[in-house]
């Protein structure tokens, strides 16, 4: 039983003034009031241990409550079959958690926008009974004193809530979740806390705020790329933009159209994990760009986190080793399929399941091929193969005894190798994130080609500027389509969540 209003009793639970259910009809309306509710509950959180921290009470447990959105419907309603998202399969009831409404301001409206439209309901604004995590209250770039700790004699979980491991899992997205007998279905894949936990991971892994996150991601495996995106931003940043409004740098360092690197943020001392650079529009419709490092383990991580953003799709441009003696060094692979042997996924999604090529992104990079590279029709073919691309966990795989993993890759039908780019796909299939996948062959090792020291300077200067040209192109053509379309129907399971 949640004891709401100021407490009477040492032991007791201090909690914010009850919040009435409210229904709303308006879609910006119902998000004003999360907001109005999250500010509120979030506020008391980090009042309160403000209030402990400057010597107050601490025989009282603080607590407050994320707010919940919720929609029942009784009807089976006709909806538009070609929409993935934005309508409940059955009747019943519908309810998620929500954290940071600010941030997710846009996607909130769209989704409650399109339930609304398309079920004729309501949707009911209430506090949910999840408590907020004391750690998640806190502003974005808060600094905690350690010694405000001094002046609390109890252990913060015996005051606050904590994050709850219990509450970050993936059965949603996993599709392995199945609601108590009585209480409500998802309307979302993610819960508040779960969403909570990896914007936190994301500052710390990319050293910038979640907010500069764009709704198109490139990932790179290679700081050659990176270097490269930098410098056409701060080009187009010096030139007015290009229809770019900002460009973000690690330490959220802003530059604005026409002007120098700007002290907005502070640039950061040696670079983040996995270090991100946005080059931003408005409503998201920019691009990020990640260097993900080596590895499937990174490829996971990075995903599992920017999924809570729910961008409109990520793409991989990196390096792998060419497989057919007939590839040259250069050449782009265009990745159709994918042999898992990443391992990092195989408890989230089993081997069995099918990662399909999906056509709206396969034609996006066909054609900005075409277009950057002045090929087409039957001339493509020479610098560009579609086909199956094998991820591996094991980076030095030659050293080994070759018979078994080369007979496996022969068997699959694969044309390149490398170690992120089937994680990728495979967790956009997992958070219904659009994928796609054009790599570059930088080497043969099955055909002893490997690139001696010039020739690899060369090649990186050569290759990495238009490899990066047709990604971006890429994604400016996936920018231009209707969401309906760029959302594919592939990606949804029998008993699909509401919300993109």
């Amino acid at each position: 039983m949640r004891n709401h209003g100021q407490p009477q009793a040492i032991g007791s639970i201090a909690t914010p003034e009850p919040f009435p259910r409210q229904s709303f009809d308006d879609a910006r309306e119902a998000v004003a009031a999360l907001r109005s509710l999250y500010a509120r509950n979030t506020s008391f959180l980090r009042d309160s241990f403000a209030a402990l921290a400057a010597g107050g009470d601490s025989n009282r447990r603080y607590r407050a409550f994320y707010p919940e959105v919720s929609v029942t419907t009784n009807s089976y309603t006709q909806i538009d079959s070609r929409q993935a998202y934005g309508h409940m399969p059955t009747p019943g009831h519908f309810s998620t958690t929500i954290t940071q409404p600010d941030l997710f301001e846009t996607y909130l409206v769209e989704q409650l926008d399109l339930i609304m439209h398309n079920h004729g309901v309501p949707v009911v604004v209430s506090e949910s009974d999840t408590p907020i995590p004391l750690h998640f209250a806190f502003l974005e770039g808060t600094y905690v004193d350690g010694s405000a700790a001094k002046h609390i004699k109890r252990p913060l979980r015996d005051l606050f809530d904590v994050p709850d491991l219990d509450g970050t899992d993936d059965q949603i997205a996993n599709g392995t979740y199945e609601a108590p007998v009585g209480r409500p279905r998802p309307l979302a894949q993610f819960t508040a806390q779960r969403v909570d936990y990896s914007l936190h991971r994301l500052t710390h892994y990319t050293a910038t705020n979640p907010l500069h996150f764009q709704n198109f991601v490139l990932f790179t495996n290679y700081q050659f790329y990176i270097d490269e995106f930098c410098a056409r931003a701060r080009e187009l940043m010096a030139k007015g933009g290009g229809g770019y409004t900002e460009f973000v740098e690690p330490g959220n360092v802003i530059t604005y159209p026409g002007e120098q690197r700007l002290d907005a943020g502070a640039p950061a001392q040696r670079l983040p994990q996995m270090p991100a650079y946005h080059l931003k529009k408005p409503n998201y419709g920019g691009i990020s760009m990640v260097n993900i490092g080596v590895g499937p383990a990174n490829a996971k991580t990075i995903t599992d986190h920017i999924a809570v953003l729910r961008p409109h799709a990520w793409l991989m441009l990196g390096h792998c080793a060419g497989l057919r003696d007939t590839q040259a060094l250069g050449d782009y692979v265009l990745a159709h399929a994918y042999v898992r042997e990443d391992h990092v996924l195989d408890d989230d999604l089993p081997l069995w399941v099918p990662i399909p090529a999906l056509a709206e992104i396969q034609v996006a990079l066909e054609e900005a091929v075409a277009e950057v590279t002045g090929l087409s029709g039957y001339d493509l073919k020479r610098i560009m193969r579609t086909g199956t691309v094998a991820s591996i966990d094991n980076r030095n795989w030659e050293l080994r005894d070759r018979r078994g993993p080369v007979q496996r890759l022969s068997q699959s039908r694969a044309i390149a190798l490398d170690m992120e780019s089937a994680t990728i796909a495979a967790n956009g299939f997992r958070f219904r994130v659009p994928y796609g996948t054009l790599l570059c062959v930088s080497d043969k090792p099955l055909h002893g080609e490997l690139k001696l020291p010039g020739m690899a300077t060369e090649f990186y200067k050569r290759q990495v500027s238009q490899h990066l040209t047709i990604g971006i192109r890429a994604l400016e053509k996936l920018a231009e389509m209707p969401l309906e379309r760029l959302h594919s129907r592939k990606l949804r399971n029998f008993s699909e969540t509401a919300f993109q």
